[in-house]
């Protein structure tokens, strides 16, 4: 912390710009923060996602949503596309949910193969150039007072909707939802952009607020980031790039037109 706090304070904010990330994880990271009233709560979040240029490399780069799951569980959960080596044609999604304590959230069983046998990880063919949405909602409350929290991904181009599978827990809402971009691909590998449009939160109360504003935030150079990620606003979309000067500062707040 010592260390982040001296760079923000210096009069040259140090760059990583090649190379592998040197965070903990060994990826880089850059979020784009929903400009959302503090503590709300929220039943479904949903948002388009198109991958405009994907990364051309043999490395995992994740674009996803996440959102804070509430007491009395807490934890998270998070949706997204990933372009992952591992899986056919390098495409698979991700649905993933950790109690408080870290513990995977209970499942139901995927309906989708998974290449590398994990539970969260399955395989799915999406195209660079095609608009997808990504929604996070909760379902009825159980028997047993949990909640099955159900993550869909439908592709806009044919209709189709593929529910990932549904975690179980205790939490009623979630707050405080985040798109990111998390790269294990070096510094000065290829680029890759991705576009996110039509945001919409849904309150506990059943109100739906269209999203048109983020706050931008980059992992530090401190903290092993890459500093040649740009976060920015094109039109009707918020836009996420990799190997490109940044331009929107840490802390900014992003609008659409």
């Amino acid at each position: 912390m010592r260390d982040w706090v001296r760079n923000l304070l210096s009069p040259r904010v140090g760059e990583r710009v090649s190379g592998a990330p040197t965070s903990a994880s060994g990826a880089s990271s850059f979020f784009l923060w929903w400009d959302l009233p503090y503590g709300e709560r929220l039943t479904e979040a949903t948002v388009t996602l198109e991958v405009v240029r994907r990364p051309e490399i043999d490395r995992l780069v994740t674009f996803a949503i996440q959102a804070a799951l509430v007491k009395p569980d807490g934890g998270s959960c998070h949706l997204g596309l990933q372009h992952h080596p591992s899986f056919p044609d390098r495409s698979s999604v991700n649905w993933a949910g950790y109690a408080a304590n870290g513990d995977p959230l209970d499942s139901t069983i995927p309906g989708l193969p998974s290449a590398i046998d994990d539970i969260a990880t399955r395989d799915f063919p999406w195209r660079q150039g095609v608009s997808y949405q990504l929604t996070i909602e909760r379902g009825d409350e159980r028997a047993d007072g949990k909640f099955p929290w159900v993550g869909s991904i439908t592709d806009l181009e044919t209709g189709r909707r593929e529910v990932i599978r549904e975690l179980t827990s205790g939490s009623p809402h979630m707050r405080a939802p985040v798109m990111y971009v998390e790269s294990y691909a070096p510094c000065d590998g290829p680029g890759f952009e991705a576009r996110w449009s039509n945001a919409i939160a849904v309150s506990i109360g059943g109100g739906v607020r269209s999203v048109r504003s983020m706050r931008v935030d980059y992992q530090p150079h401190a903290a092993g980031g890459c500093t040649n990620t740009n976060s920015g606003v094109d039109g009707a979309s918020f836009v996420q790039r990799g190997g490109q000067m940044r331009a929107t500062k840490a802390g900014t707040t992003i609008r659409l037109d």
